[in-house]
């Protein structure tokens, strides 16, 4: 009865905020584009309150840049909503329910310490992990051989059962378990390279030998997870954390060291990216020193690794970067390297 109840609650929310929605639409601008760009005005709509660095000016500014000539071959294409079903493998009903129903009519709402809704919120969230599940169908079959999402609220805090660190939905652990699901891939790696560690990421997929979390991050810094010995049940978990005051180098370094040989030997048939690009040296949240160079580099780097071991297909997730010239900026850098495929 409770499951009937949760299911009710999520389904109604959602019929109300997909009335009217378009369904993904690839408007090819070159016959041999090779990447796509997945995005909504929902995005935009999506406020956690006055002054909050989490705010519309971040995807505003990438469109941006992204509207820039040298990106005219993109595909585009807009997010769908995300079917409950994929969300229920990520998610348990009581967080969807919990969701559908805070939304508020006007003004905001609060539902964790450090997460806030409007009433644009619950679209926003279910177009965020919407996109995830749209950009996994397009690389899996071979409409594309990466796609960039961008698309807000970021993801990889939350957890199943609680949203967290702006996160509502988990779009990687969502666009994961979707291609287990929907194309039968065997392996799925998971690269994050945001300033922060993606704890929610790391506790859904914990248990799980067929994804593996691989991940650089400030340490210390929130969430607080993210140790060199937080290596899952079956060491399918991989942290890299790095010092504040850390850049380019020590970034490099990591990835040589621990991350890319892990996501080479795992065979992945997908790579998925969290890409927070909060690491940059002027970010508000954080004390890494990376420029917009390092962000195509890290993308070039796994992309020689998808090329040898799934065809090229990659999933990047926008997640965090809070001083949106410079998101920008990093932004360009990252999805001008993908459309070198």
């Amino acid at each position: 009865m409770a499951r009937k109840r949760y299911a009710a609650a999520f389904t109604r929310r959602q019929a109300i905020v997909g009335a009217g929605a378009s369904l993904v639409c690839l408007r090819a601008r070159a016959a041999t584009a090779s990447t796509l760009l997945v995005t909504h005005p929902a995005g935009l709509a999506h406020d956690m309150g006055p002054a909050h660095v989490e705010r519309p000016e971040r995807l505003r500014a990438i469109l941006r840049a992204l509207d820039d000539a040298r990106f005219a071959g993109l595909m585009r294409a807009e997010a769908p909503l995300a079917a409950q079903e994929a969300l229920l493998r990520a998610h348990s009903f009581e967080h969807l329910a919990r969701l559908a129903k805070s939304a508020p009519s006007e003004g905001y709402a609060r539902i964790g310490s450090d997460v806030t809704m409007n009433g644009a919120t619950h679209e926003a969230t279910l177009r965020a992990a919407g996109g995830a599940l749209a950009a996994v169908d397009a690389v899996m079959r071979g409409d594309a051989k990466n796609v960039f999402v961008a698309m807000r609220p970021p993801g990889h805090h939350a957890t199943r059962d609680a949203p967290m660190g702006f996160c509502f939905f988990n779009n990687a652990a969502v666009a994961a378990l979707h291609a287990r699901a929907a194309h039968g891939a065997s392996r799925v790696a998971i690269v994050d390279f945001d300033v922060h560690h993606g704890n929610g990421v790391q506790e859904i997929f914990w248990s799980d030998r067929n994804v593996l979390y691989a991940s650089t991050h400030q340490m210390p810094l929130y969430p607080g997870t993210g140790a060199v010995s937080e290596t899952g049940a079956h060491d399918t978990i991989v942290n890299a954390p790095l010092a504040k005051g850390d850049g380019g180098a020590q970034f490099r370094e990591a990835l040589a060291s621990r991350i890319l040989p892990r996501v080479d030997a795992f065979s992945p048939d997908l790579v998925i990216l969290c890409a927070g690009f909060d690491a940059h040296l002027h970010d508000p949240l954080g004390g890494l020193r990376f420029v917009a160079e390092d962000f195509r580099d890290v993308t070039l780097r796994v992309m020689e690794i998808a090329a040898r071991r799934c065809k090229g297909r990659i999933v990047s997730l926008l997640e965090g970067g809070y001083r949106p010239e410079d998101l920008a900026r990093s932004v360009a850098a990252h999805v001008g390297a993908l459309m070198e495929a």
